[in-house]
């Protein structure tokens, strides 16, 4: 029986250590958030041996309560996994997202005595009752919302959209295919969830890479890699460069200068379009690279960072470079718009 079971699950096994031994490793991830994540892993190996019990004595023949029994924790785990998902992937989520889960699994407990869900008859022949669909359908409104929460917590743009695509389309076609493949399906749930999660672990990390941990803005790295590999489309460059930071530092301490930057790199985020890409590049330096924009669409977002921050008790100077026709290069781009934002900081301290 263990033998069978290793044959038929090594692949799920592989990807579940490997991701147990990342995790172990990782320097990205909370330790609330990596502890999360091993109970999910532990939660699919659990589901995996209990499907394949319950395979495995129905191929038997005979065992009608046991089936029944293990049917029902199949039933309610499903979902469970789901919203361990929901729960380890979002921080700010408590045990609140349970609640749906544990309420069809009180539905499916007394399914075990009235068959409102499924049951076997006296000829082990598998029943769906007049609840039957309703396991498929909580999980479907879990991935929803695991979908929409994602969606909603990323910038709205490729690098985070295309995971989150993923994650959606593997959610579909899984739903899909226990219509396909019936109870089969039950098979390979474990080893789709596993391939999906993982998957888009590495999609997270990678993501989180690229990102400044204190602001979230995109890191320096990030800077050199975008502007290096895509630039034609790059028509301006802004500096901005926060004013009294040292200031801040020296008096109040090194916390009071992470929330300054911190509330201005929220400004600066909150100011950005589609079109732009806001980079922390060192301490209290950023840098905003726009694309495809004209002068007039660059002068109204410096505009409205400077409304944002002026609803602050901070400022920062700024500059830019246009470059409409592509006369200039990167370098230089960055190097005007450095001039000017320095040239407005020395006019700030000599105020």
């Amino acid at each position: 029986m263990l033998k069978e079971y290793i044959i038929q699950n090594w692949s799920m096994i592989l990807i579940l250590i490997a991701f147990a031994v990342i995790l172990r490793t990782t320097i990205f991830l909370e330790k609330k958030i990596v502890n999360r994540l091993y109970g999910l892993i532990a939660a699919i190996f659990a589901l995996s041996v209990l499907v394949f019990v319950e395979f495995y004595y129905a191929a038997s023949g005979g065992y009608r309560w046991l089936r029944i029994i293990l049917m029902s924790i199949r039933y309610s785990v499903t979902p469970f996994i789901i919203a361990f998902v929901l729960f380890a992937l979002v921080k700010k989520y408590r045990w609140v997202v349970f609640i749906p889960a544990i309420l069809l699994t009180i539905i499916n407990v007394i399914s075990i005595f009235t068959g409102i869900v499924f049951s076997v008859t006296e000829d082990y022949v598998f029943v769906r009752g007049p609840l039957g669909y309703l396991p498929f359908i909580m999980v479907g409104l879990y991935c929803a919302a695991l979908i929409y929460v994602l969606f909603m917590r990323s910038n709205k743009k490729t690098d985070e959209l295309v995971p989150i695509l993923f994650l959606c389309l593997s959610f579909v076609f899984g739903i899909a295919l226990v219509f396909i493949f019936k109870a089969l399906y039950a098979q390979i749930f474990c080893i789709t969830i596993a391939i999906v999660l993982f998957v888009y672990y590495v999609f997270m990390i990678l993501e989180r890479t690229k990102k400044d941990p204190l602001t979230g803005l995109l890191n320096r790295q990030a800077y050199y890699s975008d502007v290096s590999n895509n630039t034609y489309d790059i028509t301006s460059i802004i500096s901005l460069d926060m004013n009294g930071l040292k200031v801040i530092n020296d008096h109040y301490g090194h916390i009071a200068g992470d929330e300054a930057i911190i509330t201005l790199a929220n400004c600066f985020r909150k100011a950005a379009g589609r079109r732009h890409e806001v980079y922390r590049v060192g301490g209290d330096e950023f840098l905003i690279v726009c694309r495809n924009t004209s002068l007039g669409d660059v002068l109204e977002l410096i505009d409205v960072i400077k409304k944002l921050v002026a609803d602050t008790k901070y400022s920062c100077s700024i500059g830019y470079s246009y470059s409409e026709e592509k006369e200039k290069d990167i370098d230089m781009m960055v190097k005007e718009s450095d001039e000017m934002m320095y040239a407005n900081k020395a006019e700030y301290y000599k105020k």
